[in-house]
């Protein structure tokens, strides 16, 4: 049976390769489980590092197509379509609410939904008849701006509106080996300190994981994966304690661990 929520969750979601749609392993089916408990949920909004711009953009689009922004993966990818609708209403409360906290921020009426977007939507809400839109990522968002930006949107949760984080635990693709391939050991080690890290609610200690995380420059070269997990923190209550979704480590060294807030 359904769970009636009083305020829509928050979620950071690894959503890896975009092979995660065909390759579902354990997130996938943890994630299905979790969207058959959600309704009341009017739209998602979701923050995703493969859209980067120079300053926020809202996508306001009333039917958003399904962007294969990727190349080189099996062809049967290429064929996945997620016709879930816009919704322009609630993307433009968002961008007030953007505007009101001080962030330059502007509408995009024509954008489709990026693989960051739609391949974890695949498999936690399959049917696709739930509103979806996007806020994009500032190319020079750090960890304190992506905190802050989530704290911007949260009000959206009274609203019905499920904000999705999705990024990547651990996100290093120069070392990406065969789906199958062993754990690396600094990829396990790393999410470990994240996961202890969000169970304590430590923010100071996630607004400094560069320097605090063991191995954090080799799990993140570049940041914009693990932005996402601050946008979703900053979107929950103090009150609010979060929920691990466990996920495998696939090729090798792609955390697919995933949170949520507001479930339990």
């Amino acid at each position: 049976m359904n769970t009636t929520l009083k305020r829509a969750p928050a979620f950071f979601i690894s959503h890896g390769a975009p092979t995660f749609a065909l390759e579902p392993g354990q997130l996938g089916a943890k994630l299905a489980a979790l969207g058959e408990q959600l309704s009341g949920i009017q739209a998602v909004l979701v923050v995703s590092p493969h859209w980067q711009t120079r300053e926020l953009q809202v996508l306001t689009t009333p039917k958003p197509e399904t962007v294969h922004d990727f190349g080189g993966f099996p062809a049967a990818l290429y064929q996945l379509q997620y016709p879930a609708p816009g919704q322009p209403e609630l993307a433009l409360e968002a961008l007030r609410l953007l505007v009101q906290a001080g962030w330059p921020a502007t509408a995009d009426a024509s954008r489709g939904l990026d693989h960051g977007a739609w391949v974890p939507l695949w498999h936690l809400l399959p049917q696709a008849n739930i509103p979806v839109f996007q806020v994009s990522m500032p190319h020079r968002l750090d960890t304190a701006g992506a905190l802050a930006l989530g704290r911007a949107l949260a009000p959206l949760r009274d609203q019905g509106v499920l904000i999705v984080g999705s990024g990547s635990l651990t996100h290093n693709l120069y070392d990406l080996q065969p789906p199958d391939a062993p754990a690396a050991a600094y990829a396990v080690e790393f999410a470990h300190w994240i996961r202890h890290s969000v169970n304590r609610a430590d923010v100071d200690a996630l607004l400094d994981y560069r320097r605090l995380a063991p191995h954090a420059e080799r799990a993140h070269p570049t940041q914009e994966h693990f932005l996402p997990l601050l946008v979703a923190l900053g979107a929950s209550h103090e009150a609010e304690e979060p929920q691990v979704i466990a996920g495998d480590i696939t090729h090798g060294v792609l955390s697919m661990e995933s949170y949520v807030w507001g479930m339990n």
